[in-house]
């Protein structure tokens, strides 16, 4: 099957994050299986990638770049709704996968197109979606978690089938030195505030810091303010090598002060027997599941502080924890070929047509 995964947001390498590491592992999977994947994204303007598409769309006639950094073709617009009809009818897709980045603006941008169209809800931020989902017709629609499922079923009345992000393990999954509580994106979304009062409150424990989303002047300076005082914290740049990041970390630190959809980064340490520190809310909660700690995200920072020494501490509750996060890992619902076969049935089921919500 011809498949075309398609998001208004950057993509890889331009930009890291939870749904662009989600997207390239499913591409790379839909590719394992022998499908034709391509990917459409938006673009970013900036570095060496950036000042070549800029010439290369002043000059040339397309309104899009085409790469295969990733391996599979990767097709960027300034707007990716303005070419998201011309780059399906390129690629013949016959399976189109709308994800965050305005889908509903893409998907009707799309209409007329031939192909089985389908919404993959990664997040719960209404603005995110670019319209109202209720504009729609012959969409269906797959969500990351049961928790963004029942959020769109109660907002929209959509029953959306839901698939967990597929993460490929052997990217993943290594032996680990135990050697850090690690958090990664320092983003205040990510509860950065959380994170540098528990990091205060346990001078004893070395934490890395692992960057992943590009922060703002003004909010890097506010990181690397408050870091000059946590003599026991260590800032790493972002890297794609997340074996490099797991292979040191005893514990994985998810204060999110958001509604995270899912967690992805929760599932990526389990692979390795890496408990988490996390969020109640949102969809953390299934991600986590019997490997970590739950907390209020609003709950004082010594709480949060406690988790995390009992967790260093405690060598028979780590051992037990961290072997129920390594149970947890091999759940049925993230057998990424039971997930594959999900998905291809959404396609399938339409038998190249958009069918009826």
């Amino acid at each position: 099957m011809k498949i075309l995964l398609a998001t208004a947001h950057p993509y890889i390498p331009e930009i890291a994050g939870g749904a662009q590491s989600s997207t390239h592992d499913l591409a790379s999977e839909f590719v394992h299986r022998g499908h034709e994947v391509s990917v459409l994204s938006g673009l970013i303007g900036i570095g060496w990638r950036g000042l070549r598409s800029r010439l290369a769309l002043k000059l040339g006639p397309k309104k899009y770049v085409v790469d295969a950094g990733p391996g599979y073709p990767v097709y960027r617009a300034w707007f990716a709704w303005d070419v998201a009809a011309e780059v399906a009818e390129r690629v013949g897709a016959e399976a189109i996968v709308l994800q965050s980045g305005f889908p509903v603006r893409m998907a009707k941008a799309l209409e007329g197109v031939s192909g089985a169209l389908s919404i993959y809800l990664r997040n719960v931020e209404l603005e995110d979606l670019g319209g109202d989902l209720r504009e729609l017709e012959g969409v269906s629609y797959i969500a990351n978690s049961s928790f963004t499922a029942t959020r769109f079923n109660e907002m929209f009345g959509i029953h959306p089938k839901v698939v967990y992000p597929l993460i490929r393990r052997e990217n993943y999954e290594t032996e680990t030195s135990r050697e850090n509580v690690t958090f990664i994106n320092p983003h205040p979304h990510k509860g950065l505030d959380v994170a540098l009062s528990i990091a205060e409150r346990c001078p004893e424990i070395p934490f890395v810091f692992v960057e992943a989303w590009t922060l703002e002047p003004d909010e890097k300076s506010y990181l690397m303010k408050h870091l000059a005082r946590l003599p026991n914290v260590t800032l790493r740049p972002p890297t794609r090598d997340m074996k490099s990041v797991y292979g040191k970390a005893r514990i994985v630190l998810a204060p999110s002060q958001w509604e995270e959809a899912f967690g992805r980064i929760a599932v990526e340490a389990h692979f390795s027997g890496i408990p988490l520190v996390a969020s109640r809310c949102g969809g953390l909660p299934e991600a986590v599941g019997p490997g970590g700690i739950l907390l209020d995200p609003k709950a004082p920072a010594e709480l949060w502080a406690e988790a995390v020494k009992r967790l260093w501490h405690d060598h028979d509750f780590y051992e037990e924890t961290s072997k129920a996060a390594r149970l947890y890992s091999h759940r049925p619902e993230m057998n990424r070929a039971d997930q594959i076969d999900a998905l291809l049935s959404v396609f399938g089921r339409q038998d190249g047509a958009r069918a009826p919500v």
